[in-house]
């Protein structure tokens, strides 16, 4: 009898613990959203995308399969954001031709080996959800979207987990072909009548489905996975945008977290407002920010203005009153409607022979190739020190920024040595001939500084006005805002090239005047001290002999006094009688 009580409790206990670890498996969800992440630089993309997943009311598990290249923090990062983290080894491509880009990319059908899951749908890293998709857990084994209504799109995909079938890809991997050379190809060559499955319904009761045979695989429609580059080239989408449920971000290099994709692509907003609710989950990580992005922001933005002030403070210690003096004389002019020196729209052919012949026969050519070499520069150095994923606005006042200065300098430093050039030359030149061949031609310092400013006014205007003014006018369509940028970025080039070749000039020909006038002060100074020395000369002469003058005549008086008191005391001698 004890025996037998003692079997029933280790029975009764058997069974309270398989049920405990059944509801304990229930507990951890049989379904799950999955994402791969390679490395760090499509961490934010994956952040927004679980924070999409969670704000259409989703409890599924979240997993994020992640390599080698994937960083510490990224993970603790991703752990703290609700994600599920799983370390992976990568798969090699064994096509021996492919793109870099695609070096891993087989990696993605190890989410066929997740048989600790009953089904997973897999969303790539720059995808977003805008509507609950848990009803994709109905499909079938294996459902994806047909891209172009020819080939299976594996951006976002349904699976059914199977050690069975993973291995048989694994076999079949060297030998399939693939039209991309990554998964993408393999797969449409594994599933090659999927074209021809069936759409996937989520409206269908669970009644219907019983009496219809379950499929080995189904179409998604193009509400879970709608494609931007689509919407790009008809400036719209295809379907009802309000039935969207997943939007798919394939252009290519313009990924949704790079600042400057948004100025391109509209779809991108609704990315961004997704982004910057990004949950602060570690310290300075809210709105997906990132610390060393933010420290790299602050000093790339005050950098370049501490320069500028330092340069005007130094400009005001060694001109003194000089820099209030140019305000005041531009002020004047412009009231008065006056023209300034150097007038910048007068051209080489009107300026006088003689001084056409002062001018190097090349240096407008060459200022115009230094001029559109500082350009490229500029803005090459511009987006390669600016963080790629920092918001969009703030992105383009960095790259404005920091084009604009380099530019500057770059010109600037050239103008300098034209400048210089032009000094040396006048060493050669005949003042005289100076003189003759600034007849008719107002110079000075101050009008070639204001003819600068105004042909930098206008560059920066025109470059700016190349991005903005597709906004102003509310222009949407990618191919007309390019359109509209590049003829911008026509008439900029076209007045960067009459600008530079007209500044070079004008610097020139001011070394010139500078070195004439520089001259023309030695020479005044020289004279001024020989003057000097001759008219202090002149005047120790002339005090010299009106001291002596005054001397003399002092001595002069004093004999007739001596005189005249000689003749007293004799005529006194006289008159008095002897006792």
């Amino acid at each position: 009898m004890v025996r037998d009580k003692a079997s029933l409790y280790i029975l009764l206990f058997s069974i309270f613990l398989l049920s405990k670890g059944s509801f304990g498996s229930e507990s951890r969800s049989k379904e799950a959203y999955v994402t791969l992440l390679y490395g760090d630089e499509f961490l934010l993309g994956v952040r927004v995308l679980g924070k999409s997943i969670r704000d259409t009311g989703s409890d599924k598990d979240m997993v994020a399969l992640v390599s080698d290249g994937v960083s510490d923090y990224s993970k603790k990062l991703l752990k703290a954001d609700g994600w599920k983290v799983e370390k992976i080894s990568l798969l090699a491509n064994p096509n021996q031709v492919h793109p870099t880009r695609f070096w891993g990319v087989y990696t993605k059908l190890k989410i066929f080996n997740m048989t600790d899951y009953k089904k997973v749908v897999y969303l790539d890293a720059d995808t977003i959800v805008v509507k609950n998709i848990d009803d994709l857990f109905k499909c079938s084994k294996f459902c994806a979207n047909l891209k172009h209504s020819e080939r299976l799109n594996s951006g976002v995909m349904v699976v059914e987990p199977s050690e069975a079938l993973f291995n048989d890809m694994m076999r079949k991997v060297k030998t399939l072909s693939s039209y991309t050379g990554g998964d993408q190809g393999f797969l449409n060559s594994y599933y090659p009548d999927f074209q021809n499955a069936r759409v996937f319904d989520p409206s269908l009761s669970p009644e219907e489905l019983k009496t219809r045979p379950v499929p080995d695989m189904e179409r998604l429609s193009t509400l879970y996975n709608a494609d931007v580059g689509l919407y790009m080239l008809a400036n719209k989408w295809m379907v009802d945008d309000s039935k969207l449920h997943v939007i798919h971000y394939t252009l290519g290099p313009l990924k949704p977290w790079d600042w400057w994709t948004a100025w391109l692509v509209k779809p991108v907003e609704a990315w961004h407002s997704i982004r910057v609710n990004l949950e602060e989950t570690l310290p300075g990580t809210g709105g997906g920010k990132n610390q060393n992005d933010e420290l790299a922001v602050k000093f790339l933005f005050l950098l370049p203005l501490c320069a500028l002030l330092f340069c005007i403070y130094r400009s005001i210690q060694v001109h003194e009153g000089s820099l209030f003096n140019q305000i005041r004389y531009l002020y004047y002019k412009i009231r008065s409607n006056g023209t300034l020196g150097y007038n910048g729209v007068s051209s080489l052919s009107t300026m006088n022979p003689s001084y056409q012949s002062k001018v190097p026969q090349h240096l407008g050519a060459v200022s115009v190739v230094v001029c559109f070499t500082a350009l490229l520069i500029s803005v090459g150095v511009s987006f390669l020190i600016v963080p790629r994923q920092i918001m969009p606005w703030t992105g383009l006042i960095l790259v404005y920024e920091w084009a604009f200065t380099i530019f500057f300098l770059l010109f600037g430093c050239f103008l300098l040595l034209v400048h210089q050039h032009g000094k040396k030359m006048a060493v050669y030149t005949d003042s005289s001939s100076l003189d003759d061949s600034g007849k008719g031609h107002q110079r000075g310092g101050v009008s070639c500084d204001v003819t600068t400013l105004y042909y930098g006014c206008g560059m920066v205007f025109l470059a700016i006005a190349a991005v903005s003014l597709p906004y102003i006018l509310g222009i949407t369509a990618l191919f007309v805002r390019l359109g509209l940028m590049v003829g911008v970025a026509i008439v900029l080039a076209a007045f960067m090239t009459y600008a530079s070749e007209h500044l070079a000039i004008r610097w020139f020909l001011k070394g010139l005047e500078d070195r004439r006038e520089t001259s023309r002060s030695r020479l005044l100074f020289i004279l001024n001290s020989s003057l000097m020395k001759d008219l202090q000369i002149l005047l120790s002469k002339c005090f010299t002999k009106v001291v002596s003058k005054r001397v003399y005549q002092f001595q002069e008086v004093g004999e007739q006094k001596k005189n005249k008191c000689r003749i007293f005391n004799d005529v006194r001698v006289t008159l008095i009688p002897t006792s």
